[in-house]
């Protein structure tokens, strides 16, 4: 336990914007935002499925700090797309939008409330869920977003299991970040 008795595996470790780090951490999620969308696309529907272009905008996000969770959420839709073409150009708009909002919303959790748990990380994930859905809710009605909703429970369940799965052993084998000069 660290000295104000929160659990130092699950504390933000947020860089600075002048810290190189920064831009290596969110380098790297970027990627693993490349290559989990690639290889779920190989499975009919697995991407509006398996949602795999939020999962490490979500660590990102919860890991690292606002700004790196924001800059994997913008990033990694304009890579994918350059490099893929998915998402699809109409749809990048709508999709850069609620990555980044991912980005945002894990850091702000995480920031506030310093620990990691299951319950929430589910909570940052439905909230996210709730907010870029509410639009067809207000367009088509309870029916077909409890159908989109449904579709999606497995990503939701990837997101948050292994987004904590990933997140603990994040906090156990790697560094913490030193503290940032005054």
């Amino acid at each position: 336990m660290t000295q104000s008795g929160a659990n130092p595996v699950a504390l933000q470790r947020p860089f600075s914007v002048g810290d190189g780090r920064l831009y290596l951490a969110t380098a790297t999620l970027v990627l693993g935002n490349v290559l989990l969308p690639y290889a779920v696309h190989r499975i009919p529907d697995g991407g509006r499925i398996l949602l795999p272009i939020f999962f490490f905008t979500l660590i990102a996000g919860w890991r690292f700090g606002a700004v790196a969770g924001l800059l994997t959420g913008l990033l990694s839709p304009l890579v994918n797309h350059a490099l893929t073409g998915l998402p699809p150009g109409p749809a990048l708009p709508s999709l850069l939008v609620q990555s980044a909002l991912l980005g945002a919303l894990a850091a702000a959790v995480a920031a506030r409330s310093r620990k990691l748990s299951l319950p929430l990380l589910a909570l940052v994930v439905l909230l996210h869920q709730a907010l870029i859905l509410s639009p067809l809710l207000l367009r088509a009605g309870l029916p077909p977003t409890l159908a989109a909703l449904q579709q999606r429970v497995p990503g939701l369940l990837l997101q948050v299991l292994g987004g904590f799965a990933l997140l603990r052993f994040m906090g156990r084998h790697l560094p913490p970040n030193p503290a940032p000069r005054p």
